[in-house]
């Protein structure tokens, strides 16, 4: 991974059009071929970003544009819809490359990793005529635990947690955010899973047009709860 702070203006040229005037940001150039842009502020999500499968070139600047204090000029492009990102870099003022190897990914603890196993087996209890695709569809930033159809053909992205909490909608955002950028998928619609959902998790997924389902992992593994029903 190379991480660059620099004093840029980045613009994003596209099926959306994005500028983001000069300031000092920090440059994320992972493995993978994506470049992220951060600000200090905002938490985990970057200003701008080029997923893979993307090509960085670096170019000289023209004269007007050296005039105009820019040093270099970073353009990824994306390999299969030609949207650009043009990053101006007019000072870099840290420059450093790490080698992070092969990352485990998350592992699940057994009763979310069986909650995926049986969601995917039963996949109707997210409404009729959903179809599985796969499970772990894996993401530039990580894989989805499920990707699933709705009854009408639309991709519908599944994230599944015991407890559902906000950090869960969080992630969940992030996977929709990036996924609904490749036209292959878009339009994505996300659905949060869980054993139990806080209610401040359930507010903010509903807010975002996340849907919310409750898991019953007992029904769903066809062992009796022990609890009393009426019916």
């Amino acid at each position: 991974m190379r991480l660059v702070i620099a004093r840029c203006s980045v613009d994003y040229a596209g099926r959306l059009s994005a500028h983001l005037p000069l300031a000092t940001r920090l440059l994320m150039v992972k493995g993978d071929g994506s470049l992220l842009v951060h600000s200090d502020g905002g938490s985990y999500k970057p200003l701008n970003w080029m997923s893979p499968p993307c090509v960085l070139e670096v170019v000289e600047p023209d004269d007007e544009q050296q005039a105009a204090g820019i040093a270099e000029i970073w353009t990824v492009t994306h390999k299969k819809t030609a949207d650009r990102l043009i990053v101006s870099i007019h000072e870099i003022l840290h420059d450093t490359n790490h080698d992070l190897g092969v990352d485990p990914g998350l592992v699940k603890d057994g009763v979310e990793a069986h909650l995926q196993q049986l969601l995917a087996e039963q996949i109707e209890l997210l409404g009729d005529g959903h179809r599985l695709v796969r499970r772990e569809y894996m993401t530039a930033i990580g894989p989805v635990d499920i990707l699933a159809t709705d009854a009408s053909g639309a991709s519908v992205a599944v994230e599944l947690k015991r407890r559902g909490d906000i950090d869960g909608v969080e992630q969940l955002t992030r996977y929709l955010e990036l996924m609904n950028r490749d036209p292959r998928l878009a339009p994505v619609t996300g659905v949060f899973a869980a054993q139990e959902i806080k209610p401040q998790a359930r507010v903010l997924a509903e807010d975002r047009g996340i849907r919310c389902v409750v898991l019953d992992y007992d029904a769903m593994r066809g062992v009796d709860s022990g609890v009393p029903t009426l019916f």
